[in-house]
């Protein structure tokens, strides 16, 4: 098991991109699960296949990252309101 907890902080975007593909790389090759901790949606959301959404210290959603793409709260919360 990998945990991670914010890798992307500070990062410039075509650091996070390498982030990403380490992560799933990791996923692949070793068949770990991957516990992320993540405030960066975009991110968290691409390698994902389970997803809770917090606020305040407590779980408010959890589902299929599908799922959560495609709730209201998500998209008003971190993805800046945009649909789909």
């Amino acid at each position: 098991m990998l945990l991670l907890d914010e890798p992307s902080l500070g990062l410039s975007p075509l650091l996070v991109k390498e982030i990403k593909a380490i992560i799933l790389g990791i996923g692949e090759r070793f068949g770990a699960s991957v516990l992320l901790v993540e405030q960066n949606a975009g991110l968290a959301l691409s390698v994902a296949s389970r997803g809770y959404l917090m606020q305040n210290g407590r779980i408010v959603v959890s589902g299929a990252i599908a799922e959560l793409r495609d709730m209201s709260l998500m998209r008003e919360l971190y993805l800046g309101g945009v649909a789909g």
